[in-house]
């Protein structure tokens, strides 16, 4: 026969009990039970806390820059042309003057020669034309001097004539005749002298013309020549070849960059900048960076305005006495840009809870630590290290700033 089984009755109410107690803990850690508000149990150990104080708020930019020579010469082909030789290597120091690279320009030589050729095609004009104004001076000097002889004759026989009429031993067509004769050759001599003048001052004109010429020539050809040698890439000054972009057979293009020289007697900083920040940003600012557990101080001596993918480029100088010794050319450093004077404030350390409350309310501890409230706050202005408080904190309170993701938006924060 089958024996009936009879089941415990603790087993029975085991399902119950456990469901109970469940709701127990519920109710213990998570249901209101003062009537104010929600309340969350919850561990301190990975909670971060800061105290609100008073001091000095300063709002900077956070930036990195990067160390440049004070000073750089870029070295750039004046006239192009095909690289023929390199004197010297890139990274070696150079002095003043110093050969670097030559270039050849077949093209700029046949240039110099048809400019010389029309130079000296020119200078047989100039010369032409003033022996051709000196022979028509001497011509004219030849036909006055026949002209003055012609009419000291007629004037001979007109004043002979005359006296001959007078006393009726001349008929009168003879001495009309003599007359007429004389003031022709005077106004010839005018007319001669009036033909020269006139010619003078054409061919002074032309000459002064053809001089001014010859000089716009000969400065052209100077200018060509100087490019010529142009074509040997010498050192402006004394410094560093940091960079140098030639190569035998390489064909260079006038106006592109070959090489630069770096001053390296000190060093100022580039840095670019938010574009947000450009009507901030201003001549005379000052910032400060750590480098070897010392603090440096620049100064803003330079903006570009140009923006360029959202940023734009400030240089800074290092203020006397603060450039670091060991710095070096290319060498990234991290700024701290202040943004106008330190103004007192009451201050709360920047933290991971204001992504999650936006700012508008934290949660504050109590006075014996156990417990943190949740309270309304207003934030002012933020730099990388503080938010300025506006409202709804005081100096002394201890607020909670890691991340309350995982807190939800309870009231109160019970500490386990």
């Amino acid at each position: 026969m089958d024996k009936k089984i009879t089941q415990s009755p603790w087993k029975k109410r085991w399902a119950p009990i456990s469901a109970a107690a469940v709701v127990i803990l519920i109710i213990l850690y998570i249901i209101p039970t003062n009537g104010n508000g929600s309340e969350l149990r919850v561990g301190m150990e990975r909670m971060r806390t800061a105290k609100v104080e008073d001091g000095k708020f300063q709002e900077f930019i956070a930036m990195n820059g990067s160390v440049i020579p004070i000073n750089t010469f870029y070295l750039d082909a004046v006239e192009g042309g095909r690289v023929e030789k390199r004197f010297v290597e890139a990274g070696t120091y150079v002095e003043k003057g110093q050969k670097i690279a030559r270039l050849g320009n077949t093209n700029l030589l046949l240039d110099i020669m048809y400019r010389e050729a029309e130079l000296f095609q020119q200078s047989n004009n100039l010369r032409n034309t003033k022996l051709a104004m000196e022979q028509n001076r001497l011509q004219l000097n030849g036909q006055l001097l026949d002209l003055d002889y012609g009419i000291k004759q007629a004037e001979r026989v007109y004043l002979r004539n005359k006296e001959l009429r007078a006393k009726e031993l001349i008929s009168k067509e003879a001495y009309e005749t003599s007359r007429d004769e004389f003031e022709y050759l005077i106004g010839k001599r005018e007319l001669t002298l009036q033909s020269f003048d006139q010619d003078s001052i054409f061919r002074e004109t032309q000459i002064q013309q053809l001089e001014n010429g010859l000089d716009r020539m000969e400065a052209n050809l100077e200018i060509v020549k100087e490019n010529l040698e142009h074509l040997t890439i010498k050192a402006p000054v004394s410094g560093h070849l940091t960079s140098l972009n030639v190569e035998i057979g390489e064909s260079k293009t006038r106006g592109e960059r070959l090489g630069q020289i770096d001053i390296l007697d000190g060093f100022k900083v580039r840095v670019p900048v938010d574009e947000h920040y450009i009507t901030r940003v201003d001549l005379g600012q000052r910032a400060h960076f750590k480098l070897a557990n010392e603090t440096y101080w620049v100064t803003l001596t330079k903006i570009f305005p140009e923006v360029l993918n959202g940023q734009f480029t400030v240089e800074m100088t290092f203020e006397e006495g603060e450039e670091p010794t060991d710095i070096r050319r290319g060498q990234t450093i991290h700024l701290r840009l202040e943004l106008g004077e330190p103004r007192d404030a009451v201050l709360l350390e920047r933290g991971a809870f204001f992504q999650t409350s936006g700012g508008r309310w934290a949660y504050v501890l109590t006075d014996d630590g156990k417990r943190a409230e949740k309270r309304e706050i207003r934030l002012g202005r933020q730099n990388q290290d503080f938010y300025e408080v506006l409202d709804g904190l005081y100096p002394g309170d201890e607020v909670i700033t890691s991340s309350y993701a995982a807190l939800g938006e309870q009231d109160v924060l019970i500490f386990k």
